[in-house]
């Protein structure tokens, strides 16, 4: 088994969103690595980076994406920073790998800069999601087949879009 797409991208992308709406289109099943994450743990990934730190949420979430990558045959979203693992890049070798991206503006705002997302957690949220956006987006574009701007785009506008870069991927025989 292997996912029929696999999303990356910051938080604010929309990759929840997008996936579960593609994964509804596609007839396929959707699963987070968040999610996946918090199952194993049976905690939040905010109390796992308080209480253990991010090197423990990042090792719990490699384990949750390699067996997503493995053993989830739908549609596939991980967390915003997952791509920055060696090994979960590696993992994403040879999967069809969808950047969703997002801007500055559009991303503080669907974020809400709120404090149930960690690493945006601080004296500064602007400035951090900012400096998150600059380190990530060259290594979202490295793993990725494909990027799609979800600025401006309804969730459903950029399933579409995902489907159409899909389809063109594999021709017709996309499903």
């Amino acid at each position: 088994m292997s996912p029929v797409a696999v999303l990356v991208g910051p938080p604010g992308a929309g990759k929840t969103t997008v996936g579960t709406l593609l994964a509804e289109r596609l007839g396929v099943p959707f699963a987070d690595s968040d999610a996946l994450v918090e199952a194993t743990a049976g905690r939040a990934i905010s109390d796992i980076f308080l209480t253990d730190g991010e090197p423990v949420f990042r090792a719990l979430e490699r384990d949750a994406v390699a067996g997503g990558l493995a053993d989830h045959d739908g549609v596939l979203a991980l967390g915003g920073g997952a791509v920055m693992t060696e090994a979960v890049r590696d993992l994403l070798d040879g999967h069809p790998v969808v950047f969703l991206g997002v801007g500055l503006a559009v991303g503080v705002r669907r974020v809400g800069l709120s404090t149930a997302r960690p690493l945006l957690a601080g004296v500064n949220p602007r400035a951090t999601f900012s400096a998150l956006l600059q380190e990530r987006l060259p290594v979202y574009r490295s793993v990725a087949r494909h990027e799609i701007a979800t600025d401006n785009v309804s969730p459903d506008g950029v399933v579409d879009a995902v489907l159409a870069a899909l389809r063109a991927e594999v021709g017709d025989g996309a499903r």
